[in-house]
């Protein structure tokens, strides 16, 4: 159950949405309405391009229906709806994990409860019968037992969110944001204290209040007929009694009269300065121009609070000025990280500078203009999901529940029609803060039930067939230089995504300095022989086009995703970023103090330490992935990355024979290729070396590693060995045995250590991709107090896979339908379609291995996958990697006699044990 606590500023404009005057037009999510007699409200979106439906409901009940003393309670009983209801008294992922659900998943937040998932078109009854089981039949099924093991779940959520870097910020600034009664006062995971006061009387009493039909909205987005919809959702929710009325709060959004100022410490790898402000209420006008202020003030290269810190002044590494609009106010706020071993002080006179001009001046037409084209751009994209953390499912939903309208949206673009700088910069001035409080009762309305309902006494209803899936053909080319494409065309959004792919990523780091790869992507857009880093910001922002970098430990990338209506202008920008970058010794001298600040952060994150470690100790030297996995490299090789390290790297592994394109979207083979083939036509081949992937032999000693995290709040335990490259012709048995052990919610390794002990918020096991042999992980961060018997725990799961407890056919069966029935919801997006493509491109998958990969995983059988178990899994030849506290840990893992015990250093250097 994710939870948006941590959620930075940056997180909202939910519900706010930008176009221009001809956009406001284009965007519409056609939907029916309807409301059962008990009070639920059901919203139909029809949607065939996909057999797949978004279940979505949404529960008008959050942290802000919580009392002082009882904080965190909404979050608690978010996580109980998932333990079982009275006719299906076991774990609501189980059922849905044998009819390949996606995108599943709960959340809390300030003002509501959501829960959601993605299923088959013929697994629409196994839906809407579970959601409607614990939503009229929950409370016989939850006991002490399970309030007791859910309480200990969350705890340790909770931990593992304080454990990371500025992880208790929130919880400062909403205290000191809101005054004494605000609902807005705490953070929606609540205290320590108040978790451990809950009884089961409050869950009852909780359930009562809030759960009913009357306060919640249902969302069916999909292959589903409005007919279809409205006949299922009298079946399973109509017989549920309306609860008792519940109180609505109006808009509150308090004055700050008075600056105020605190200071706190954490254990972080640099000062960050958060400002904020009371701003406005989710729906508002002053919302939507806010949006676009915001936008103006700290989203791109381009924008005033960017260049002035981190570009001109580069006293920050980030900023960013994105508020959230919760239902009856809302957040604005700047914060910026310091240069490490920077001072805050200049930051902020700068952010108060920047802001006073722009509250002064107000924004420029063009800045206007280009904000609404980026907004504009990101909606479009939206549009191709019906449900999940943000699809057209949510979105009707959110409009449903806040403004009782699924279409208001509307109502926010044509606001925005009419934006102008004047109206932004209104706005901005007004916002610092106005509100009152006040309470209407209104009559309650008469809601029955229906006399009968939908079958719970056999358990819910399995679908007997699943709709079948492709793999969307594609086409494949060359250019006369080499460049392979492969092309995909999916016309109905009108939008282009391009992936090149160059065959180097970290592992190419081996030939030089570590980093190098990481600092080559980095710098990529900051200037080409044509255009200047800010040029192509503003030009793309101008197209509404967005370009990424990125690189893993096998490959470099650069995409694009264009607009049709601007793709030859926006592909002219692509083949100058891939051709000619320049790599400014200025910007490099700027961007090498990112990085660095940005290692820096990595060892000050619990995870992200221990794999920056791991791959030193499980391959040998000369190896192309012994390298830390982030790929950032360390901060003595990046103090030596000169430019001409850059341009080295760029002119030997951006060739285009080391070249492969990916292609997605609305086009075709036949449309794209001779484009190309004019802006990438002299583009010469040449040479490329070979990184040394060979096979490393699996470790045969048991070794434990203790990194010492002082006052940690949690030990973030790491397993590790090697397995196979991921092309090779066990992959699938390993990859389901991986799903048993702990590839999943519903595997053995978190069923033991969150569901069953309560240690930790989530323990799971993953094996990595690559090329090259690959490291197996086993991921747990538990409380402290539990490190080496949580060790305990993983090894016994490790042992018992081998052991006594092979791999069971329920087990099997429920990885095969995980891995295929999923795939129709997979596939939903282009992006998602591009990425199977380029795991093809990266593994060197034959054409066919995506229409071949539902009847292999199929045929699997429980011996192949019990002797996966026994090949890969090597209990004897873990390396542990623990980090926390040592003060506290290290007597108790050196009992437990794994193996010799070394100290590490952040480094991954062996220290004094004294």
């Amino acid at each position: 159950m994710q939870l948006l606590r941590r959620a930075r500023l940056a997180f909202g404009l939910i519900g706010v949405l930008v176009a221009n005057a001809a956009f406001a037009s284009e965007i519409d999510i056609p939907f029916t309405e309807f409301t059962l007699d008990n009070g639920l409200r059901v919203v139909v979106h029809e949607d065939n391009k996909a057999p797949i439906v978004a279940v979505n409901i949404w529960y008008h009940v959050g942290s802000k229906n919580e009392k002082p003393g009882k904080t965190g309670f909404a979050h608690l009983f978010e996580h109980l709806m998932f333990n079982g209801s009275e006719n299906y008294n076991d774990e609501f992922f189980g059922p849905f994990d044998r009819v390949g659900a996606t995108a599943q998943n709960g959340t809390t937040w300030l003002d509501r409860t959501n829960y959601f998932q993605n299923v088959p078109s013929t697994a629409v009854d196994l839906a809407l019968w579970m959601e409607s089981d614990r939503m009229g039949h929950m409370l016989g099924a939850v006991t002490q037992e399970r309030l007791d093991e859910q309480r200990g779940v969350v705890q340790n959520e909770k931990r593992q969110g304080d454990n990371q870097p500025y992880g208790k910020v929130y919880e400062v600034i909403q205290k000191n944001m809101f005054p004494e009664g605000h609902p807005y006062q705490w953070e929606t995971i609540g205290s320590m204290a108040d978790l451990n006061a809950a009884s089961l009387e409050d869950v009852q009493e909780w359930f009562k209040a809030y759960y009913g039909p009357n306060n919640a909205v249902l969302v069916l987005a999909g292959d589903i007929s409005v007919e279809e919809a409205r006949e299922k959702a009298e079946l399973y929710f109509g017989d549920i009694p309306p609860g008792p009325p519940v109180t609505k709060f109006d808009v509150w959004a308090p004055k700050m009269k008075e600056h105020s100022r605190a200071s706190m410490q954490d254990r972080v790898p640099a000062a960050r300065i958060f400002k904020t402000w009371v701003g406005p209420e989710w729906g508002s006008e002053d919302a939507d121009m806010l949006a676009i202020a915001s936008n103006i003030l700290s989203s791109g290269k381009t924008s005033r609070l960017y260049q002035r810190l981190v570009y001109t002044d580069q006293t920050a590494t980030q900023v960013d000025a994105s508020p959230i609009f919760f239902e009856i106010a809302g957040f604005l706020g700047v914060d910026a990280t310091a240069q490490p071993g920077g001072s805050l002080e200049p930051i902020e006179a700068a952010i108060d500078e920047e802001l006073a001009r722009f509250l002064k001046d107000g924004p420029t037409e063009k800045e206007v203009e280009r904000a609404v084209t980026q907004i504009r751009a990101s909606m479009i994209r939206g549009l191709e999901q019906v449900g999940g953390f943000s699809g057209k499912a949510q979105l009707l939903a959110r409009n449903a529940t806040y403004a009782g309208d699924p279409g208001f949206y509307k109502v926010s673009l044509e606001r925005m029609d009419a934006a102008t700088p004047e109206k932004v910069v209104e706005a901005a001035r007004r916002w610092y803060g106005a509100g009152t409080f006040t309470l209407e009762v209104e009559p309650f309305p008469e809601l029955t039930a229906n006399a009968e309902g939908a079958d719970r006494s056999n358990g819910p209803p399995m679908p007997d067939s699943f709709p079948e899936v492709d793999f969307d053909s594609f086409e494949r080319g060359f250019l006369s230089n080499g460049v392979e494409l492969l092309v995909v065309n999916r016309p109905s959004v009108p939008v282009v995504q391009f992936n090149t792919l160059f065959d180097a990523g970290y592992a190419a780091d081996t030939f030089g300095k570590l980093g190098t790869s990481n600092l080559v992507m980095t710098m990529l857009d900051e200037g080409t022989k044509k255009r200047s880093s800010l040029e192509i910001s503003e030009e793309l922002q101008m197209l509404g086009a967005n370009l990424g970098t990125n690189a893993n430990v096998d490959l470099s990338s650069v995409s694009l995703n264009a607009l049709k209506e601007n793709l030859d202008d926006s592909l002219d920008i692509y083949a100058d970023i891939i051709l000619n970058p320049q790599f400014p010794e200025g910007e490099l001298e700027r961007l090498r103090k990112l990085v660095t600040a940005g290692i820096q952060a990595e060892k000050n994150s619990p995870y992200q330490l221990a794999i920056r470690i791991v791959p030193q100790l499980i391959y040998g030297d000369g190896h192309a992935y012994k390298m830390p996995l982030t790929g950032s490299g360390t901060e003595e090789s990046v103090a030596t990355i000169t430019r001409d390290d850059l341009v080295n790297f760029h002119q030997t592994w951006f060739r285009p024979n080391n070249a492969t394109m990916v292609i997605v979207g609305d086009t075709t083979l036949a449309e794209i290729q001779p484009k190309l083939e004019n802006l990438f036509r002299r583009w010469d081949a040449a040479d490329v070396p070979q990184k040394n992937l060979d096979a490393v032999e699996p470790n045969t000693e048991e070794r434990v590693y203790i990194v010492n995290r002082p006052d940690a709040e949690q030990s973030m335990i790491i397993s590790a060995n090697i397995v196979p490259p991921t092309n090779n012709p066990d992959e699938f048995a390993l990859q389901a045995m991986n799903d048993v052990l702990g590839g999943s919610f519903s595997a053995r390794v978190n069923m033991n250590l969150r569901e069953e002990k309560s240690w930790a918020y989530g323990a799971y096991t993953f094996v990595l991709g690559g090329a090259g042999p690959r490291p197996f992980i086993g991921y747990a961060p538990v409380q402290t107090d539990k490190t080496a018997p949580s060790m305990a725990e993983l090894r016994k799961e490790f042992t018992s896979i081998i052991g006594d407890r092979p791999p069971e056919p329920d087990e099997l069966q429920r990885a095969m339908d995980e891995s295929t029935l999923s795939l129709p919801g997979q596939w939903e997006t282009a992006s998602a379609v591009s990425n199977s493509l380029v795991q093809m491109v990266r593994y060197g998958y034959e054409d066919d291995y995506w229409d071949e990969y539902p009847e292999r995983v199929r045929g699997l059988t429980l011996r192949e996958v019990s002797d996966a178990a026994k090949e890969y899994v090597n209990p004897d030849g873990l390396i542990w990697v623990v980090v926390g506290d040592r003060e506290k840990i290290e007597e108790e893992v050196r009992s437990l006699e794994f193996g010799p015990v070394t100290l590490l250093d952040e480094n991954g250097n062996p220290v004094d044990a004294e």
